[in-house]
């Protein structure tokens, strides 16, 4: 049944909708859509959105295949590959405008990190040699540019000088280091493993899945500490749950592609302790509440964090074999069909309030409103199910 609910969500709904978003004159896709489903063509394009973009439909031709899911897959990755990579200092811009031109410069690790994850989905996918060399090349930038000695550093300029972390920083924060980028560096040298098992790539998976389960990682909560200084000391009172409950299966996919029975046997047990704080912490009303910031709990829905509780919950039931966590993945399915997707077009909402009230300042396409999650989420539970 979850398996079907998937393929219709994402057959249906989210590959038309971005479909229809493919910019045939200028490459890649259009960059943003107000909440009124007006299409701006001229909008500057993120780098995160076409690398997310390309890794969507890489995987889907992987996964259920389709020759138009391997033309836009092509589509993008031309687009990635012409305009989104920085030859001459290495890494990936930040932002171009409409036509492919650099606006923003910046490097950023998290960027480079979905860079090799889309690369190498798409080598993954198609086999294009072209797009793991890439990949390759930007997982050297990263291990020779942002790297001290607690771990990786995540903002720069063109040049890889450090400044201010303001991409990755909320809440009033000013964060030299994040959970969310060792999570991805976690996701992206995952996807190039399994690309290119090579043992330079595990080193730094297995050193990166070290710092999520001992320093990340809260034992006495069951919770994942969210911002750091430079040396990797907590700052902030920050519990983020989608977050949560989004790295309680990457982990445990990363130890799967690496095969080390150790890791596997560790995280299981972290990831299912954290499935459970949640569940606990944030799941009301058939859905998941957003974070906490010291006593206050934003209960707003978001788009992404449903979508990672779905894929959460069954990867603990695959873990548990517990029925209870599918009910929870069916429940919040049930939420996502009936209030978080836009009946107009098939795509989901970007945050729905506690009473189920769409936020329309909040944009349907933008630089981090894409179809990586909740296309995710469905192409995981085919994959897992099938």
């Amino acid at each position: 049944m979850l398996k079907e609910r998937c393929r219709k969500i994402l057959t249906e709904n989210i590959i038309p909708f971005w479909s229809k978003l493919e910019d045939k004159e200028n490459g890649g896709f259009y960059g943003f859509m107000d909440f009124d489903l007006n299409l701006d063509k001229k909008a500057d394009k993120g780098v995160i959105l076409h690398n997310r973009i390309l890794w969507f439909y890489s995987t889907c031709y992987k996964i259920i295949g389709g020759e138009e899911n391997k033309r836009l897959a092509k589509h993008a990755y031309e687009f990635v590959k012409n305009n989104c990579i920085d030859y001459d200092m290495g890494g990936v811009y930040w932002m171009l405008d409409y036509k492919g031109n650099p606006t923003d410069t910046m490097k950023h690790t998290y960027n480079c990190a979905f860079a090799i994850y889309a690369l190498s989905a798409y080598y993954n996918s198609v086999g294009e040699k072209e797009a793991l060399e890439l990949a390759k090349k930007l997982f050297d930038d990263i291990e020779t540019k942002t790297l001290d000695e607690y771990g990786y550093m995540e903002s720069f300029s063109r040049e890889w000088s450090i400044i201010p972390n303001d991409a990755l920083s909320e809440n009033g924060l000013m964060a030299d280091k994040t959970m969310n980028t060792i999570l991805h560096l976690i996701e992206a040298y995952t996807e190039l493993y399994k690309a290119s098992p090579d043992e330079k790539v595990a080193e730094r998976l297995k050193f990166l899945l070290s710092q999520m389960s001992d320093i990340v990682y809260n034992k006495e909560t069951d919770a994942l500490r969210v911002f750091f200084d430079t040396k990797l000391q907590e700052i902030g009172d920050i519990h983020s749950y989608g977050h949560d409950i989004e790295a309680s299966w990457l982990c445990d996919l990363a130890c799967d592609a690496l095969g080390d029975k150790e890791l596997i046997e560790k995280f299981t047990k972290i990831d299912l302790a954290i499935a459970r704080n949640i569940e606990k912490l944030a799941f009301h009303g058939g859905a998941l509440y957003n974070e906490r910031e010291n006593e206050k709990i934003d209960k707003k829905r978001v788009w992404w964090v449903q979508a990672e509780a779905v894929v959460g919950y069954y990867n603990a039931y695959e873990h548990s074999g517990d029925e209870h966590f599918i009910t929870i993945c069916n429940t919040v399915m049930d939420y996502i069909e009936s209030t978080t997707t836009d009946k107009r077009c098939g795509e989901w909402f970007s945050e729905v309030s506690f009473e189920g009230v769409p936020d329309k300042k909040k944009e349907m396409v933008g630089p981090w409103k894409c179809p990586y999650h909740n296309g995710r989420m469905c192409l995981e539970l085919i994959r897992r199910i099938g």
